[in-house]
């Protein structure tokens, strides 16, 4: 039978799950201005997709399953100066909302910290136990 999860093995995991949600986030701001020629080549934002792992009742933590494109459609404006316009004078702008970004952001940010936090305290209960013992 394999160790069960501890504490440790959770929150790291759960931090490597924020940091995928952290760069994807970053990617989705970086393109957020982005343009493009057609529809179909506009950025659209990405989004992780989460999934509970359990070895045992009682035990679980998190990984990412996979990263998907969301549905949103890219926004057509008529630059006509642009290089990137089509025949009409049309570009594509990116399908990212900079605002949602950055709550997501900042959400992705405190629930990493919320989970350095986990680590922390686990770092000191177990010192203090080791302690005990000397």
């Amino acid at each position: 039978m394999a160790n069960p999860m501890s504490v440790f093995d959770i929150a790291g995991r759960a931090m490597s799950a924020q940091m995928v949600r952290l760069n994807t986030t970053a990617s989705n701001l970086a393109n957020a201005n982005s343009v493009a020629g057609t529809k179909a080549q506009a950025f659209r934002a990405m989004k992780p997709v989460f999934e509970t792992v359990s070895e045992r009742p009682g035990v679980a933590t998190v990984r990412v399953r996979e990263v998907v494109t969301t549905a949103a459609d890219p926004t057509r404006r008529h630059d006509p100066e642009s290089p990137l316009a089509d025949r009409n004078g049309d570009v594509w702008e990116a399908a990212v909302d900079s605002a949602a970004e950055m709550v997501e952001m900042l959400e992705t940010a405190r629930q990493y910290q919320n989970n350095v936090q986990v680590l922390q305290t686990a770092k000191t209960l177990t010192l203090d136990t080791l302690r005990l013992g000397k």
